[in-house]
């Protein structure tokens, strides 16, 4: 006899229910959900509970490192291409800049107006002030930064540690 039907569906539930807990909780999740199963694998298959702390630990560690370092070299290139875009402009010019990731998430956009230029011994620095852009239409949400960019060779670079705004929050 096979169980009711809203038995059967209950069992779908909860197989999926994990899924959507990590859908919710963003990628700092994985990590810790990652681990805890890797971990509770591995003290289930050795017996013993302090090699699954271990093994969890580690795996959690490794997941949350690399997730860092991915959103780091994301964050770079969004640096990179507002200072590219300050390089050639004079003080009070302004110009749109954009960022097109190769995994197209978190793609930015926005404004970004010299406001001086700063000369030193060293290099040529120049203040900025930028926004970045979400929505469209009627929903545009537009906020607005203040930072540096200098000249690093040919190139241009974004000079100061990190804001102390949410927008960088995993970083702070």
């Amino acid at each position: 006899m096979s169980p009711p039907p809203w038995r059967r569906a209950g069992c779908r539930c909860l197989a999926v229910a994990p899924l959507l807990l990590m859908a919710l909780g963003g990628c700092r999740f994985i990590g810790e959900v990652v681990g805890a199963a890797a971990g509770g694998a591995s003290a289930a298959a050795t017996g013993n509970p302090a090699v699954g702390i271990a093994v969890g630990v580690a795996l959690n560690s490794g997941i949350d490192a690399t997730t860092d370092y991915i959103v780091r070299v994301r964050q770079r290139a969004e640096q990179d291409a507002i200072a590219a875009q300050a390089a050639t402009m004079e003080v009070g010019e302004s110009r749109h800049w954009r960022i097109d990731h190769t995994v197209p998430i978190g793609n930015e956009h926005g404004e970004v107006w010299v406001s001086r230029n700063i000369a030193t011994p060293l290099t040529l620095c120049k203040e900025l002030v930028f926004s970045v852009e979400t929505g469209s239409g009627e929903t545009l949400k537009r906020q607005w930064y203040s930072t540096h960019a200098c000249q690093s060779g040919q190139r241009w670079k974004w000079s100061l540690a990190e804001p102390s705004v949410e927008r960088w929050g995993s970083l702070q």
